[in-house]
């Protein structure tokens, strides 16, 4: 693969193990580039009545596939830079690999913390983090709601992984890449970009967040997420 491999892209996020299961299925080629767009984990309408088929549809189909091709474009280019050693373009094709490549990465995470009949609390090692992390699970929900929710403009709401100190730590993200910690691993997503919610909640961004963290979240597979950043 020319350009950012899959190992140099995991590396980049931080995410090591987790990152390459994310990318695996999505980094087996489609045409245009290495990187594909990952098959949903369960049918269109699966999360209903909490999240619609249509959005779902949209989401995956249109805006996730949309950052596959960016970043499938992005690298291409870079790879042309580096045959040619022209890198006057540098500026351009660093903001597009951190937009592109953190909306694909974000997106496969997204799809996989959610699951039909999610919600409720973590159990095992992550309760024990949260606690240790936030005080209590309580003090974690209300904590990213809340940064979720005030995420200026498009973005998101994350719980990730800090490796310095094995602490849990609530972010947001405004677009995909801005406002991340150096050294983190996300390990659970919740997209509140416009696209995620419109249809179905229109400007009621509260009421996604609520419905996400209620009844959606798979905290199964957080729990996956964690161990595999821990290593």
């Amino acid at each position: 693969m020319d350009g950012l491999n899959r190992r140099d892209f995991v590396g980049l996020t931080g995410m090591g193990l987790l990152g390459a299961q994310l990318l695996g299925t999505a980094a087996t080629g489609q045409g245009e580039g290495p990187h594909a767009l990952p098959p949903l984990p369960y049918a269109v309408e699966a999360l209903e009545p909490h999240y619609d088929r249509e959005t779902v549809t949209l989401h995956h189909d249109k805006h996730h596939a949309g950052y596959v091709r960016g970043l499938n474009a992005a690298e291409a280019k870079l790879a042309d830079a580096l045959q040619s050693g022209d890198f006057s373009a540098a500026k351009e094709l660093c903001k597009a690999l951190a937009f592109h490549g953190s909306g694909h990465l974000l997106h496969s995470l997204f799809w996989v913390n959610m699951r039909p009949g999610g919600g409720g609390e973590p159990t095992g090692s992550l309760a024990a983090g949260i606690a240790k992390s936030f005080g209590s699970f309580a003090g974690f929900k209300g904590l990213l709601l809340a940064a979720a929710n005030s995420v200026e403009g498009s973005g998101w709401g994350i719980l990730a992984h800090r490796s310095l100190d094995d602490r849990l730590v609530v972010l947001q993200a405004e677009k995909h890449e801005n406002l991340t910690q150096w050294g983190v691993a996300p390990i659970l997503a919740l997209d509140v970009w416009e696209h995620a919610y419109y249809l179905k909640y229109q400007n009621r961004r509260a009421e996604w967040t609520q419905a996400f963290m209620d009844h959606l979240v798979n905290w199964e597979n957080v729990s996956a997420n964690l161990e595999a950043v821990r290593g």
